[in-house]
């Protein structure tokens, strides 16, 4: 099976990436919102990212402003689903909410063609219960992207026992194409890399409760002691301190494991409506982004 029109549900952060991506890949591109204004949102970050492609130059990663130009052009947005009907494979970026994965899924099953590949960009959630809304169980896969997609390199490609061969090594090197690096791995809750980084960064929150060290110097520590790029403290800003408390406890409820669950104080921070980065304040806080003041708690 041969990929050429590509679908992408959600043009927010995630999906506008991976829309964009695969635009600049030559898939012709359709993304999906219940609405013109967030459509209209996520294609304005395309265009800015773009432009910053351009900027770069080819000779440093970047695009020329034909192949930026070359790229739009395969660029659309819709709020009709039946836009996506003659799609090839469909990527799912919405919000991580199961009973609204499973909605959107079971209204697209019976309007594309049945060879579709559905793919879902869950970082969390189990691919195969998912799969279980629709009646093509085994053409489902997850495709789980990286944030910033259009920058960071690896995709997740997530097997389901349902999945057949034949479709898995199609996202596989569909995966390729879109010049990210797949790496295979199994429908087990977090797949690889939240099954290794969920654990080290509860375990920072903690070091950092039971006075270990502070937030800078356990963040210094890391990044010089490790080579980190940034220290767990900075990354759990960046990620949301919502997101990695909904994952701590979609993982926690699939091993019982005291790794998986959620610090005291990173429930107490997300109650507080302290997500990170997104606003304003986290473990760190941002009044002046230039100068993250880290806090004191």
């Amino acid at each position: 099976m041969e990929i050429k029109k590509v679908g992408v549900l959600g043009c927010g952060l995630m999906g506008s990436g991976i829309a964009q991506v695969a635009a600049m890949a030559g898939f012709d591109v359709t993304a999906l919102e219940v609405e013109q204004k967030y459509l209209d949102k996520g294609f304005a970050g395309i265009e800015k990212s773009l432009a910053k492609f351009v900027e770069r130059g080819p000779e440093k990663g970047g695009i020329t402003a034909q192949q930026k130009d070359e790229a739009r052009a395969h660029l659309k947005g819709t709020t009709n689903k039946q836009d996506l009907a003659d799609c090839d494979i469909i990527i799912e970026a919405i919000i991580e909410n199961v009973p609204q994965k499973k909605e959107m899924y079971t209204s697209l099953d019976g309007i594309v063609k049945k060879e579709c590949i559905f793919a879902t960009n869950t970082s969390s959630i189990c691919v195969t219960e998912l799969l279980g809304a629709t009646k093509r169980p085994e053409r489902f896969i997850g495709l789980h992207f990286f944030n910033p997609v259009p920058l960071m390199k690896l995709v997740e490609v997530v097997r389901t026992i349902a999945t057949d061969g034949e479709v898995y090594e199609t996202a596989y090197e569909f995966a390729k194409k879109l010049g990210k690096v797949p790496v295979r791995t199994s429908d087990k809750t977090g797949f690889i890399v939240n099954r290794l980084l969920v654990p080290y960064l509860l375990d920072a929150i903690r070091a950092y409760e039971e006075g270990v060290g502070s937030i800078e110097d356990i963040d210094n520590a890391m990044k010089l002691g490790c080579g980190y790029p940034m220290g767990p403290f900075t990354l759990l800003d960046f990620v949301g301190l919502d997101t990695t408390y909904y994952i701590t406890h979609v993982m926690h409820d699939e091993f019982k494991e005291r790794r998986f669950a959620s610090p005291p104080l990173l429930k107490r921070m997300v109650m507080a409506g302290w997500y990170g980065r997104k606003s304003g304040k986290g473990f760190y806080d941002y009044a002046d982004p230039a100068k993250p003041v880290a806090g004191r708690f």
